[in-house]
């Protein structure tokens, strides 16, 4: 018994052995995957968290851009009678050069001013095609010198800030 003993005795010894550093080793290699998954799950939650913080960026840049053309618009849209009234008057007939002088660089000083913050007028000229875009049309006229959906005629200007329109052009189309 002593000899089956002292050879078992050896055999769990080294098992007792080789079981700690095989525990070890898995140990080891655990805290490694464990990191490693550790570093992967915050790596990931760094990168979502950049990406949302560039795209909150973004859009605060895009708000900010939205809340000035709105505000353009309305302050714009207030002046507009007065453009038109300023149109008005310069279509109409007087012997007075120096009053006709005023109201065209007043009518100069306006559209200067409305340049300067990016508000242009739309293009409605007789003979351009018809853009429910950008063209409001009132009339139809039958007319076989113009084109098909062509303005015939303009009443009021239109006007518009970037892409956004402020008032759409009314305008006469004809056939």
């Amino acid at each position: 018994m002593s000899k089956k003993t002292k050879p078992e005795a050896e055999e769990q010894e080294q098992v007792k052995t080789e079981a700690p550093a095989e525990e070890t080793a898995k140990a080891e290699a655990k805290p490694a995957t464990d990191w490693e998954a550790k570093y992967n799950d915050l790596n990931d939650r760094y990168l979502r968290m950049a990406a949302e913080y560039d795209n909150f960026r973004k859009r605060s840049q895009r708000e900010r851009e939205q809340a000035y053309t709105d505000a353009v618009s309305r302050a714009v849209t207030a002046l507009l009678p007065t453009y038109d009234n300023l149109e008005r008057a310069l279509k109409a007939e007087t012997a007075d050069t120096e009053y006709k002088k005023g109201v065209e660089l007043t009518m100069t000083q306006l559209t200067e001013s409305l340049k300067g913050i990016n508000v242009t007028v739309i293009d409605a000229a007789a003979g351009t095609a018809f853009d429910p875009n950008f063209h409001n049309a009132v009339m139809h006229v039958e007319d076989e010198t113009l084109g098909e959906n062509v303005i015939a005629e303009t009443f009021q200007q239109g006007f518009q800030i970037g892409d956004k329109v402020i008032r759409h052009a009314m305008v006469k189309v004809a056939n």
